[in-house]
Formats: structure tokens, C-alpha cells, sequence
């Protein structure tokens, strides 16, 4: 399922807005190899993941060389992997979360790999942080490429007769109005360039139901009939639209030993484990790419199977 940055304190869309550049992170990062070395190089390397395994990653061409990325929700999990991802391939990356420290520490580290990147602080739930946050890109990058809006909350287990009122607010206002508020923004930008590409984060659970999650299925719901909709309007106006229904993706709780919910969930997979953040990334850099210039509208799954069942 898919998960991003934490929610914010208030559900409810502020009336000031709250797009605002990070402050300038002035720690020590853990990445030396600089972009320019990862694209040179064709030799596979070994990488640890998000969920502590390693992977072999094949580096490829900077297939994203120079183009401007807005990346919602970049400060953890699968929009930290996105951002990691497009950054590699050469895009000049804007990595928007809720959370300060945490979009500085992620453009901090892609910078120190060697891409270019800038943190701001986006609350997807208020419509002119939205708009602030299209300015930003375009105003810095002097572009709107590539969109990738992830950022969302889980919400709490409950039947739906149960559901908390505000639960439900806050779950529909990041995970369906926040994709929307971004759309709003961004496609016009990009209609008028003629170009751009966006990948809407929905989840599994887009078209299947999950007891005691009656908001986020909803909301998941709405994101591709929302993908699906805007696709069909600006097909002719040289921008993709696409949406990304990850599975049950590992996270720190459900690697957790004693946790029975983790296996649970790996049980439901007929690949015997849980998707990582990097292979959801790897659908979505596709996605965004030239190579799939023919791909309009549609909904991806990334779920070891489940949806085949």
C-alpha cells in the first residue's frame, strides 16, 4: 500500500499558503559518487535498498538530462526512491514533503551525489501551496517536466459505520484533493510548454476494496478516475498522465520480526514478500520517460501478483 509523508497537523486546506523553499541543510550526507560518474558507468552496482536488502541497478543513459521534476511526498519511502531515481538519470529535482528536515536531508543528499536539487515545504492539502509549489519549480528550473504526486496518509483501521468524521476528512483532503490541487496547477504549465508528464500515485487498492480502510480505497479510487479523466483532456496538448497502484510496499513497522500484520500481508503476495520502494520507483521513472510516449492514461500495477488472484 502505498504510504508518503506524514500528515499534517491539520486536516483541514489553510488559508494562507505554505509552499516555502527548506532551510539549507548543513550536515554531512552519505553519498560521494556524483551523477555525472553513475552515468558514465554501465557496470552494474550493488545497492542497498529501503528495506535493507541489496539490489544490482544498472545505470543507464540520463535519459532525464536537464529536465525539471516535482516530486510530492520525496522525503521518505517511494517518493525518496522516485526522487533518487529521476535525480540518477540527470533531473533537476524539487523534492516537496510536509516535513522540513526531511525534504532537506533528501535534496541534501541528492546534491552530494551529485544532482541538482532543492527541498520545499509543501502541504498538499492547501490548494496555494499547490500553486506555490508549480511557481517554485518553474521559477527555479525554468520547466515543468516531470510530476510525480505521491504524497499521502494511511488513516486509521475502522469499519466504515465506525469511521471517524475528521479521519476521513484528512484521508480525502491529502490522498484525493492533493493530487487534484496539484493537477490544477501543474497541467496548465505544462499544456503550455506542449510537453510534461505525470505519474499520480494511487495504490493497489484503486480498484479493490480492503475492509477498514474506507477512505483511503476511496480516495485511491478517485486518483484513477481522476488520472483517467485528465488524461483524456490534455492527450492533444502533448501531456501523459498516468497512475502508479503500488502493493503492499516494506516499511520499517512491517519489517519489524514480531509483527504479525507483515506476515499477513506477504501471505496475500504470490511472490512470497512485499514490494520496496525501488521497484515502484522503477515503474515510475518508465512511466515518465520518452519510452513510454504512447502510454496515456492508464493504471500500473506493481503488486507481485496480488491483483491476479
Amino acid at each position: 500500500m502505498a504510504r508518503a509523508s506524514r500528515p499534517p497537523r491539520n486536516p483541514e486546506p489553510a488559508v494562507r499558503c505554505t509552499a516555502r523553499p527548506a532551510r539549507r541543510y548543513r550536515g554531512v550526507l552519505p553519498l560521494t559518487r556524483t551523477a555525472a560518474e553513475a552515468v558514465r558507468s554501465a557496470a552494474p552496482e550493488r545497492r542497498v535498498t529501503s528495506t535493507g536488502t541489496e539490489q544490482e541497478v544498472v545505470r543507464m543513459s540520463g535519459e532525464f538530462e536537464g529536465r525539471a521534476a516535482l516530486v510530492t511526498g520525496a522525503a521518505s519511502g517511494i517518493g525518496l526512491a522516485v526522487a533518487r531515481r529521476l535525480a540518477r538519470e540527470g533531473a533537476r529535482v524539487v523534492v516537496a514533503d510536509h516535513d522540513e528536515d526531511g525534504a532537506q536531508l533528501a535534496a541534501g543528499e541528492l546534491e552530494t551525489a551529485g544532482a541538482t536539487a532543492e527541498a520545499l515545504v509543501v502541504d498538499v492539502t492547501d490548494p496555494d501551496s499547490a500553486r506555490e509549489a508549480v511557481r517554485f519549480t518553474t521559477g527555479t528550473f525554468g520547466a515543468l517536466d516531470l510530476v510525480v504526486n505521491n504524497a499521502g496518509v494511511g488513516g486509521p483501521s475502522m469499519p466504515t459505520g465506525e469511521y471517524e468524521i475528521t479521519a476521513w476528512d484528512r484521508v480525502i483532503a491529502t490522498d484525493l484533493s492533493g493530487v487534484f490541487y496539484g493537477l490544477r496547477y501543474q497541467l496548465p504549465v505544462m499544456a503550455a510548454a506542449g510537453r510534461g508528464a505525470v505519474v499520480n500515485m494511487a495504490s493497489i487498492l484503486g480498484t479493490n476494496g480492503f475492509a477498514g480502510s474506507p477512505a483511503y480505497v476511496a480516495a485511491k479510487h478517485g486518483v484513477v478516475g481522476l488520472t483517467k479523466t485528465a488524461a483524456l483532456e490534455y492527450a492533444d496538448k502533448g501531456v501523459r498522465i498516468n497512475a502508479v497502484g503500488p502493493g503492499f510496499i516494506d516499511t520499517p513497522l512491517l519489517r519489524e520480526t514480531d509483527n504479525p500484520m507483515r506476515e499477513r500481508l506477504v501471505s496475500l503476495h504470490p511472490q512470497g514478500r512485499l514490494g520496496t520502494a525501488e521497484e515502484v520507483a522503477e515503474l515510475t521513472a518508465f512511466l515518465l520517460s520518452d519510452r513510454a510516449s504512447f502510454v496515456q492514461g492508464s493504471y500500473h500495477l506493481v503488486d507481485g501478483g496480488y491483483a491476479a488472484q
